[in-house]
């Protein structure tokens, strides 16, 4: 699936806020005239967006063919900002989350007003470095430990990730960073970038990137950007080519 992040308190479930998941397990509920619960490949934040996103879900006494033709009445009630693309049958034991052996983020900066990027790129006003940026994002493939990027206080057992893509590139009016790993921490990529955009500002240079993150002291690092210019872009599964 995918979905503009924009409106929507990101992917899981909240007691006090409209969600993807809620609006997804709401519209499938209904389509298959039983309870369904979805478990996504993971939790983008409030505002991401997303173009490659997968979940898994358990449906009863329902004919296959029904089932992997949904596609366009579930789509008929979400809303336009929600897009179901592909329903495909999966062995009893597949998880979206746990199963996924690469992910894969874009973000997207813009350096002049544009009234079609609200929401959809961060504008940046400042002269950024690109070639020293791509310097200090090559650091990233050297190390495993991550602790300086990761928010506070979450349930993980390890901060360790194997990224093996992280380059920004130009194009018109703007940059794009990709970035590809095993898994990511929370808050990972969008501290990532505020941090390499402190270098791109010559506020720090390579020594100190490399600094901040073998101190594995998340306050050592930069302030998360803003969450309008990320994408969730790929999701890799084993089972699915």
């Amino acid at each position: 699936m995918a979905y503009d992040g924009s409106l929507y308190h990101g992917w899981q479930t909240q007691p006090n806020a409209i969600t993807v998941q809620e609006l997804l397990d709401k519209a499938m509920s209904v389509f298959f005239r039983q309870p369904i619960e979805t478990l996504g490949c993971g939790r983008t934040d409030a505002g991401v967006h997303a173009t490659d996103f997968y979940a898994h879900f358990d449906v009863e006494d329902v004919e296959e063919l029904k089932v992997l033709n949904a596609i366009a009445g579930i789509n008929a009630m979400l809303p336009y900002q929600i897009a179901a693309k592909k329903i495909m049958p999966v062995h009893p034991d597949a998880h979206a989350r746990f199963d996924a052996t690469a992910r894969a983020y874009q973000y997207y900066i813009h350096f002049a007003k544009d009234p079609f990027k609200v929401n959809r790129s961060w504008l940046v006003k400042d002269p950024l470095d690109v070639e020293t940026m791509n310097e200090a994002a090559a650091v990233l493939l050297n190390y495993t430990d991550f602790s300086c990027f990761s928010k506070s206080n979450t349930q993980t057992f390890t901060n360790n990730c194997k990224i093996t893509k992280a380059v920004f590139e130009e194009q018109e009016g703007g940059l794009v960073f990709t970035i590809q790993a095993d898994r990511f921490l929370r808050n990972m990529v969008r501290a990532i970038m505020g941090t390499l955009v402190s270098v791109g500002k010559k506020e720090i240079n390579l020594a100190a990137f490399k600094a901040i993150i073998e101190s594995k002291n998340r306050s050592k690092a930069g302030q998360s950007v803003p969450a309008c210019g990320l994408y969730l872009v790929k999701i890799e599964y084993p089972y699915l080519r």
